[in-house]
């Protein structure tokens, strides 16, 4: 009663029905009027996107899954975006000195033409406007003010398209033996070199170098991070995550749905223990793809991760934020930590519910010099499996620990303290 149906050829639930559909059939340009037409509609539609997007994770179906988080980056930071929500992204000296060195680089690619020179000069005088206050300083957008930015500033100029190869994961690492490792060795930390093949390795570091995806730009050390919504989606990551599933039957398999992916870029400089935290998922796949010749200390760059992992009582802004906590915590029950140090092409696999943290990095200045590392999560922290050996009762704290205000938006769409 009071419902909008089916019966009306353009209605809201045929409509919702094509675009479904034409998702899960790879026709993306004919799904994304219908998408951004259910998107007009308000917090309903919105909220209708993240359930289908949840419910093709959960489906384990992640080339429409791949699709469906791609049209959710256009609708929100491609060309037929307005301003507004680019904007609220603030300016920052770290974005906009990567954003310039991005656009430097697609220029020398033949990507971008001469038509974008007005474009970088706006993005040089933001830069050196706000870098005369200092590194921290930041402002928000002004549209009116500098027209040129604002058009461009969050937008998805260029995403490298990078499809699938013939195979993701290498032959060079014993899958098998990654699952008795950390089945039988709690806490649960495996580390593996070779991780990917060398055609997936490169056109998943193209595709991180070229795709103006970088929005994530609240985070510490000038640390930027892009996520599956926000454009960390194509078919070659997709790919991967299928993969992962497929040859660790035991540990993710189809125990463990793909609950969110993204990239981190930092550098040249991050201190140690500036990120620890733990995430939300049950499983973490971590991991590196910039050269080691931008490596300054072989030693170092890569993951810390101790031997405790957070209580369920901790909700997420806690586990995934509170060093003031999360630093005594440790000290308190004398954890223990494994420094894993960077090499390109290495994966870290880990119980994600155990605390970590990117290792002081330092790397060369330059652009194809950032370090980037991927995750992928998989499952729910409170349905991990493997290791049960939690760090204890702790009811300081009165949410159930997923229940962040991430998770009441999505799951899918929760935001980490780091890649």
């Amino acid at each position: 009663m009071g419902t909008r149906t089916e019966d009306h050829a353009g209605g809201p639930s045929s409509r919702r029905e094509r675009a479904l559909r034409l998702v899960e059939e790879g026709r993306r340009d004919e799904a994304l009027p219908l998408w951004r037409a259910e998107l007009s509609t308000g917090e309903s539609g919105l909220a209708w996107m993240q359930d289908q997007l949840h419910s093709l994770l959960e489906r384990r179906d992640l080339t429409a899954a791949g699709e469906c988080a791609a049209i959710a980056a256009e609708l929100r930071w491609g060309a037929g975006s307005g301003p507004a929500p680019r904007a609220a992204v603030p300016m920052s000296v770290p974005k906009l000195r990567h954003d310039l060195q991005q656009l430097g680089h697609l220029r020398r690619q033949g990507v971008l033409g001469e038509e974008h020179a007005p474009v970088i000069d706006a993005y040089r005088r933001a830069h050196d406007r706000l870098a005369a206050r200092g590194a921290d300083a930041r402002e928000p957008l002004d549209a009116a003010a500098d027209p040129v930015l604002a058009d461009a500033y969050n937008r998805l100029l260029h995403v490298r398209d990078t499809p699938r190869v013939a195979r993701a994961l290498s032959s060079r690492w014993d899958p098998a033996a990654v699952e008795e490792q950390y089945l039988a060795n709690p806490p649960g930390v495996v580390f593996v070199d070779g991780f990917l093949t060398d055609e997936a390795l490169d056109g998943l570091y193209r595709f991180c170098l070229d795709s103006t995806i970088w929005s994530g730009n609240r985070y510490a050390h000038g640390r930027l991070g892009a996520f599956f919504q926000d454009g960390f989606a194509c078919p070659l990551l997709m790919q991967i995550a299928e993969e992962l599933r497929e040859a660790l039957p035991r540990l993710i398999g189809e125990r463990y749905p793909l609950r969110q992916m993204w990239g981190f870029k930092s550098g040249p400089e991050l201190p140690a223990d500036a990120t620890t935290h733990a995430d939300f998922a049950a499983v973490n796949v971590n991991f590196w793809i910039t050269p080691d010749s931008a490596n300054l200390d072989p030693g170092s760059g890569g993951l810390v991760v101790h031997d405790l992992d957070a209580p369920l009582s901790w909700d997420f802004d806690t586990y995934n934020g509170r060093s003031d906590l999360i630093r005594p915590f440790l000290r308190e029950r004398r954890a223990r930590s494994m420094t894993i140090p960077y090499r390109r092409n290495r994966a870290v696999v880990f119980n994600s519910d155990l605390f970590h943290a990117t290792d002081a990095v330092r790397f060369r200045p330059g652009y194809e010099n950032l370090r980037i590392n991927v995750t992928m999560l998989y499952g729910d922290r409170e349905a991990e499996v493997h290791h049960r050996e939690l760090s204890g009762p702790v009811t300081t704290l009165s949410r159930p620990a997923w229940r962040s205000a991430a998770f009441a938006r999505r799951k899918a769409g929760a935001r980490p303290r780091k890649g």
